[in-house]
């Protein structure tokens, strides 16, 4: 008892220690968070409390060391710099999860013809309609997607119609299943 009371009234835990284990302390409740704002909007019923369970209990421990060392500056910085790292970390998270599905407007000044073959020949389910511009006609394109499939129909989207103004908008929920078709189940069902 005497060493752990040692080791707290020391100068190297009060100025390096306690300012670490609040910045760790605000990083995991702030990334919690961001994942779990992501969960109510894509509303996980059961991961969101969860995770807001967690995420309180972390931040009561993280601000009840600053409320007892309220004479120690460093610790307000740890606080928000934690913070501040732990919301970029959330992000990360959330990016590299991908969860949800997201809807793909596509907007072609030129034939969107060959966009529309190479989008349903990769298995995406796609409409399109023609409408008029500002100066001209276009061809407005619109999918619903997978968020982790982004990237791919962007990159069909730059090869084909490099031109092409698209914007991405999360969608909360959709009556059916459209994802893209696995070429295998495709296979299988032509030769039905």
């Amino acid at each position: 008892m005497v060493i752990l009371d040692s080791i707290y009234d020391s100068t190297l835990f009060t100025f390096v220690l306690l300012p670490l284990l609040i910045f760790i302390s605000r990083i995991l409740d702030v990334t919690i968070g961001t994942i779990r704002i992501v969960m109510v909007s894509k509303g996980q019923k059961f991961w969101a409390p969860l995770l807001g369970f967690f995420e309180i209990l972390i931040w009561l421990v993280a601000i009840s060391k600053i409320f007892v060392n309220l004479d120690n500056w460093i610790c307000y910085i740890a606080y928000g710099a934690g913070f501040a790292t732990g919301n970029y970390i959330g992000l990360l998270i959330e990016e590299r999860l991908a969860l949800g599905i997201v809807r793909i407007q596509i907007i072609t000044r030129k034939s969107a013809n060959e966009l529309i073959v190479n989008l349903k020949n990769a298995g995406y389910g796609i409409t399109y309609h023609e409408a008029k511009g500002s100066n001209e006609n276009v061809s407005i394109i619109y999918s619903i997607i997978k968020r982790s499939e982004i990237s791919k129909v962007e990159n069909i989207v730059k090869t084909t119609n490099p031109k092409a103004f698209y914007s991405i908008e999360d969608v909360k929920m959709v009556s059916q299943t459209v994802y893209p078709i696995d070429k295998a189940v495709r296979r299988w069902r032509k030769g039905k």
